[in-house]
């Protein structure tokens, strides 16, 4: 069985290894023939490079990017080529985000800022746009994708439209992995509910093996 090295961007916050770790062991738990092992593209070791050198030359490397993006097209398939694409869009990605609104209080028939962290790159900003479409089909509401760093609108502009033109409450849906600078910055949105990342959700981690069995042996 081909390793799996699940390759993270990495963050100064620890919670947010803690929660690639746990994101893991669901993996393990779905499929404990698979041996995973979790690397980082910053802050955080191991790197990437030190993970394939522990992994093997038949690693397949399963970004936990939610979009394309500088770091997988250039900080990681620099260094392999064995390497599946972003977790997103994904109907799997809808399972993990409706549980979490839902864990979070959101009534149904809530309008949602799909709250991503944002790239230059326009395919990522297409796969956002996708992923909104998908979260809005299921919920049968409104879902406007929006930005905490690159891309417009931004989370709090979004959340302010929403409520102007809905005339009601509005719902943060956090499209990212884990903790750190841009889901914090999300309690400062203006929402009245606001998600958790989506974590060690295990939708997320079935969506992991199915990445990473769509790269051929």
């Amino acid at each position: 069985m081909r390793p799996l090295v699940a390759v993270a961007h990495g963050s100064s916050n620890p919670d947010a290894a803690t929660t690639m770790t746990a994101l893991a062991s669901q993996v393990r738990r779905l499929a404990p023939v698979i041996d995973i092992r979790v690397a980082y593209v910053q802050h955080t070791s191991p790197s990437l490079s030190e993970a394939l050198e522990d992994a093997g030359e038949n690693a397949v490397v399963v970004p936990l990017l939610l979009s394309t993006g500088y770091h997988l097209t250039t900080d990681i398939i620099g260094l392999t080529r064995r390497v599946a694409g972003p977790l997103g869009p994904d109907q799997l990605l809808v399972t993990a985000l409706v549980s979490r609104l839902t864990a979070a209080g959101a009534p149904p028939g809530t309008p949602v800022v799909l709250a991503a962290a944002g790239s230059s790159d326009p395919l990522a900003t297409d796969q956002v746009e996708t992923q909104a479409k998908l979260l809005a089909g299921e919920l049968d509401v409104e879902v406007l994708p929006a930005y905490a760093a690159s891309g417009q609108p931004t989370i709090p502009d979004a959340v302010a439209d929403l409520r102007q033109r809905h005339g009601g409450p509005v719902a943060v849906a956090s499209y990212l992995l884990a903790q750190g600078h841009f889901h914090d910055s999300l309690a400062n949105s203006g929402a009245d509910w606001v998600t958790e990342p989506l974590g060690a959700h295990p939708a997320v981690a079935a969506l992991i093996i199915d990445r990473y069995r769509a790269i051929p042996a």
